[in-house]
């Protein structure tokens, strides 16, 4: 991000600010939170702190703005070329590098996704985002052990990220490493208990929730908000479990990571009725 001098700008802050005026409350928080991760330097901080008021933003600021709506927007083509211009003037810009490989990756042109993360990785070995994102290219390629691997070192330099474990869960879930996923599931709940319900941006990439067994994986989603005490986030994922035919869900009811909550309404309200798919089986899966 460039240290432009910051000036009044009244024509193009007309015209470069007046989308984000008609940004819905989720899309403006999504460019807040996208922006924030892909803060690299202090001229970055100073965008994401003045991203609401653009008498405050450099025309390279609301340059980069513009393309980060087209974004929130899903434009992803004008996106790129919102990011290229200003990767013509600033080539070494690893956060703009990053932004373009997101984009191409919504566009599922994964070849070029993944140039663009090794361009950033590259160009910033201590930025986390991009190797994150280069492990979800792998995890979409089912190499799920080198999807670990690129988490596992995304984590080293972003220990506190929820979305980096939760990936990290969905690549060990895939790779049939369930305590392992578990485990990472219980890091990224705690760090944030609603990082299953959001999908991500464009700085760091939350994993696609695929699974051959999305029965197996609500349940031991349940399983980890259950040993947490928190019922109604429990139930929700029980019941989700349920919902797609996971035939062992109410083992629940024996089961010792449910037993601060079993007694709750809501998790009673889910076991009352059992579908007619249930069985007895057990898969051996759990501890």
């Amino acid at each position: 991000m460039s240290r432009a001098t910051r000036f009044a700008v009244p024509l193009v802050a007309v015209m470069f600010f007046l989308p984000l005026a008609i940004l819905s409350k989720a899309e403006t928080g999504d460019v807040k939170h996208n922006v924030r991760q892909n803060a690299k330097s202090a001229s970055d901080q100073s965008y994401a702190a003045s991203i609401t008021d653009p008498s405050k933003m450099s025309p390279r600021q609301l340059a980069e703005l513009k393309a980060d709506i087209l974004m929130a927007r899903k434009e992803y083509t004008q996106a790129i070329d919102g990011y290229n211009k200003l990767l013509v003037e600033e080539p070494k810009n690893a956060g703009l590098m990053n932004k373009m490989g997101v984009a191409y990756q919504e566009l599922d042109d994964m070849i070029r996704a993944e140039r663009f993360y090794k361009k950033a990785m590259h160009a910033d070995k201590h930025f986390a985002s991009p190797i994150n994102n280069f492990g979800t290219v792998e995890y979409t390629r089912k190499r799920y052990g080198k999807a670990i691997d690129a988490y596992k070192k995304a984590l080293n330099l972003s220990p506190d990220s929820a979305t980096v474990f939760g990936n990290l869960g969905y690549a060990y879930f895939a790779n049939k490493e369930y305590p392992r996923a578990m485990d990472s599931f219980a890091s990224a709940l705690k760090l944030d208990p609603t990082i299953f319900d959001r999908k991500g941006g464009y700085g760091a990439i939350i994993q696609q929730r695929t699974t051959t067994d999305p029965g197996l994986f609500y349940y031991y989603v349940a399983e980890s908000f259950a040993k947490t005490g928190d019922a109604i986030h429990a139930a929700h994922y029980l019941k989700l479990s349920r919902d797609n035919n996971y035939p062992d869900f109410m083992k629940a009811e024996t089961d010792p990571a449910f037993a601060k909550v079993i007694k709750d309404p809501a998790m009673q309200e889910v076991l009352v009725v059992p579908p007619s798919y249930t069985t007895t089986a057990s898969k051996q899966f759990h501890n």
